[in-house]
């Protein structure tokens, strides 16, 4: 499918003990961001391919009524059911290519038209994460540098449903992700290769897991 993770996101209602929680992991904090017209803040931990995200909703107003209001975020905090993951792809080669799975567009506050982006249709689906398509970046080199918390190997993605909708599947053929069905929502991370061979479980503050 020519796709690959250019990052993924956490939803959280407590980004300072979730992004307090990263910090005092010792991975590296990037400068955050308001996302005009969403309704939604960041805190940004880079890596030299990519990024983890924890997003939070900033003005619940602004996310149920302005231009994201259909990725629903308000109710994605509130329902316990509901995934609080979104994976972000772009594409890996030059060609040109249409959108890889059936969706929308939306076209953010923050960005200038017509970079706009395409939102899978499973976004109906709560209990699934977000697949978000940037068809306006081009391939990305992305260096695995060497070091501790350097880059990222992997991202598996746990969705507690019995199956999972087209959108997802095409999504997980993506280089670095994988999506499986499991009992809870949780997000398994592996920097480096894993080849230190430690690991960190953030639950109950985050669904996530860090190997490195």
């Amino acid at each position: 499918m020519n796709l690959e993770l250019d990052h993924f996101f956490i939803l959280t209602d407590n980004p300072k003990e979730a992004g307090d929680l990263l910090v005092s992991m010792g991975l590296n904090e990037s400068f955050s961001r308001d996302h005009k017209g969403q309704g939604t803040s960041n805190r940004r931990f880079e890596f030299s391919n990519g990024m983890i995200e924890i997003l939070y909703v900033r003005d619940s107003e602004e996310a149920d009524n302005g231009p994201a209001r259909n990725l629903r975020f308000p109710e994605r905090v509130q329902k316990k059911s509901a995934s609080p993951f979104g994976v972000i792809l772009t594409r890996t080669n030059d060609s040109s290519m249409s959108t890889p799975f059936s969706g929308w567009k939306y076209q953010p506050a923050y960005f200038e038209p017509p970079h706009a982006l395409h939102v899978g249709n499973n976004s109906e689906i709560l209990e699934e994460p977000l697949c978000i398509y940037v068809p306006f970046i081009g391939p990305v080199s992305r260096k695995e540098e060497i070091g501790k918390f350097k880059f990222i190997s992997n991202v598996q993605v746990s969705v507690p449903l019995g199956d999972i909708s087209e959108t997802l599947r095409i999504a997980q053929t993506a280089d670095r992700l994988q999506i499986e069905c499991g009992s809870e929502h949780l997000v398994v991370v592996t920097l480096d290769n894993g080849v230190i061979g430690l690991s960190r479980d953030f639950r109950p503050d985050l669904p996530l897991i860090i190997n490195w």
